[in-house]
């Protein structure tokens, strides 16, 4: 049976993600070059907006379409689940040949046209169009600094009044290096030597495609004189800007003109170096002084534990061993702090099933997360890979359903010192994080589907996950249950007493709460750059910091515990399981409010109840992913560290 699920599951995972497709990537590999004159088309992503979060179809807008019909291209679940619509478009450009071409005339705007235009264009949308798999670019000037953007606006509102203009001109600038081939080739072998003559270098040489930018505008053009046109005729080029008086206005029965230029220009960027341009890493000092700053609490909370073990826990132990038995018995009765609760230290905690499955979900996470940022960190997971890194995090957390299963039901063995009820546990396990998260991501489905976006998920594809999801994930974490049950479990080093001790004192739960500030100090910084990325449209791909910095907030997240933990012991309180975990979980309640705040004061553009809808739905998994995944660190950290300190306790 266990053999069976095995087999199913990994078919699954297999058929599921080993598509043939442009998303893996790594640096140096599928380098395409093309011949001088061979033709190569753009595509077009989602239109997507900084205010509104909602992506939308690129041709849910009157623009131009190719001459053979929309096709869309070979999606992988990242970037399904991402809102990304990558389609063919009409914009063709003929290799190192530059060119000013007519696309076509649209027919006279309607009423519904010119709402829809309006609106995308007050909504700041953009257009997001890819060549060789390289984004846009266009550069702004302002306040005297050159900003890089990706893509391009629908259309723009000049200042002091409410007209609408359309871009319906581009100017593109396509960067190539030419690709020099082999210059020399073996024509015949003779004994002891060969002989080497010069080959025709063109017939190996090409060109490869290291930079794609534009230029759009918007120009008022003669709808009769350009309807006689077809589309890819040679028109004459333009110079943009334009002035004001001879822009596109977007308005009822008025017929858009598309044209766009491309130049061809050389360039000393090699093809490996192409995306340096998009990943240029600004402000490395703010990182390095976030580290600086994590390291700094490592070293305070670092004194304090050693402090803890070397000066406090170990003088005791050793004065407490040097007793013989008579003076140890007379030293129990004077005895006061940690040392009272010998007896009721591994007393089983409250919830103790959902302790349990929270610690399972924990591991699982935190599994996930570090090995897909180890991956990225080292360049397996590019961002011309699109939805890569969400497809690789969803593989690998699937896979780790095993791991899951096996730490929440010994977990699960050790406190109830037997394995009945294993079942439920793993899969309590398997659906308590996946089960929120997909009712979560149901209601912003719908919200998303009542707007007719293309962030919302194909019924396909929400079908899919779910089988997924029951043929993977479950399966592999009710096997690492099973591997669980046949594992020995953890031996308590001291006796439970029968009847509880009463807590004399208690901690407030504020103390609790506070011990999260240490924790959130130690990535809040990093947490700004990924929100930026996120939901303002930039890269982020400084992953090797982002690694640092989570083994930094491992290590805060297990010191914070022990500190904590060692605390309540002293205060005479044995109830520390659920303490250890939020003692360091409680990180997640800040991430959560820092993302408020984000909204409120650095997303003050954002727009609608959909839109905040969507950015709190999706802040809150992650703030809950975090909470169990620190969660853990800080219990598992506590536990061993009760457990070594209670060992070290003689008892008869």
């Amino acid at each position: 049976m266990v053999e069976g699920w095995v087999f199913s599951a990994l078919l699954v995972a297999f058929l599921a993600f080993a598509t043939p497709c442009e998303s893996f990537y790594l640096p140096g590999s599928y380098m395409h070059t093309y011949r001088k004159g061979e033709v190569i088309g753009a595509k077009v992503n989602s239109l997507t907006s900084i205010e509104t979060e909602l992506p939308f179809s690129y041709y849910s807008l009157p623009y131009c379409r190719p001459q053979g019909g929309v096709k869309k291209s070979a999606e992988n679940l990242g970037e399904l689940l991402m809102g990304d619509q990558i389609d063919n478009s009409p914009y063709r450009f003929h290799v190192n040949v530059n060119e000013s071409l007519y696309l076509c005339t649209t027919t006279p705007l309607d009423e519904a046209d010119v709402k829809l235009l309006k609106q995308r264009s007050r909504d700041l949308y953009q257009v997001n169009m890819i060549l060789d798999n390289l984004p846009v670019r266009r550069f702004t000037e302002q306040n005297g600094m050159t900003i890089q953007w990706t893509g391009y606006p629908v259309g723009y509102i000049p200042e002091g009044t409410s007209d609408v203009h359309i871009i319906n001109h581009l100017k593109f600038k396509v960067l190539v290096h030419k690709y020099e081939g082999g210059k020399v080739k073996v024509v015949g072998t003779g004994e002891g030597m060969e002989f080497i003559s010069e080959a025709d270098t063109d017939a190996n040489s090409g060109y490869e495609i290291v930079g794609f930018e534009v230029v759009p505008c918007s120009v008022k053009r003669d709808p009769e004189a350009m309807s006689k046109f077809n589309m890819y005729d040679k028109v004459d080029p333009v110079n943009c800007p334009v002035e004001l008086e001879k822009s596109q206005l977007v308005r009822e029965k008025e017929k858009i003109t598309f044209t766009y230029d491309v130049e061809f220009v050389n360039s000393d960027i090699r093809w490996p170096s192409r995306w340096d341009a998009y990943l240029k890493m600004e402000g490395s000092k703010i990182h390095w002084f976030s580290i600086m700053n994590s390291l700094m609490v490592i070293l305070f909370l670092a004194g304090i534990v050693f402090v803890i073990f070397l000066r406090t826990v170990r003088r005791d132990l050793t004065r407490y061993e040097e007793l013989d038995k008579e003076a140890q018995a007379q030293m129990n009765e004077e005895l006061s702090g940690w040392k009272l609760v010998v007896g009721d230290v591994f007393r089983e905690p409250t919830s103790s099933k959902l302790l349990c499955v929270m610690i399972g979900d924990g591991v699982q996470i935190l599994g996930m997360a570090i090995v897909t940022i180890f991956f990225a960190t080292f360049g397996f997971m590019s961002p011309a890979s699109r939805g890569m890194l969400l497809t690789g995090m969803i593989v690998l957390y699937m896979l780790l359903g095993i791991v899951a299963g096996y730490a929440a039901v010994r977990l699960w063995r050790t406190l109830k010192g037997t394995s009945e009820g294993w079942r439920s546990v793993s899969w309590s396990t398997a659906c308590f994080f996946p089960g929120i998260v997909f009712i979560v991501l149901t209601v912003l489905n719908f919200m998303l589907w009542t707007r007719n976006s293309t962030g919302a998920l194909p019924i396909s594809l929400f079908f899919g996950l779910l089988s997924l999801w029951f043929c993977v994930s479950v399966p592999l974490t009710l096997l690492g249950g099973f591997f669980g049950t046949r594992a020995e479990p953890i031996e308590f080093p001291v006796r439970t007493n029968q009847i509880p001790r009463e807590i004399p004192t208690k901690y407030s739960l504020l103390f609790v709460l506070g011990a999260g500030t240490l924790p959130f100090g130690t990535l809040f910084i990093e947490l700004f750059f990924i929100l930026s990325s996120i939901w303002l449209g930039r890269f982020y791909y400084v992953f090797g910091f982002l690694l640092v910095v989570l083994l930094l907030l491992i290590v805060v997240c297990a010191e914070v515990s022990v500190v904590l933990t060692y605390m309540h012991l002293c205060a005479e309180d044995w109830r520390w399981w659920w303490k250890a975990f939020f003692a360091s979980g409680t990180v997640a309640l800040y991430v959560f409010l820092y993302s408020i705040n984000y909204l409120v004061f650095d997303l003050r553009s954002l727009s609608g109840p959909v839109s905040a809808m969507l950015y709190i739905g999706y802040s809150f998994i992650v703030s809950l992913a975090i909470m169990l995944a620190t969660g853990t660190v800080g219990f598992l950290t506590s536990f061993s560290f009760v457990h070594y300190l209670f060992s070290s306790v003689k008892i008869d």
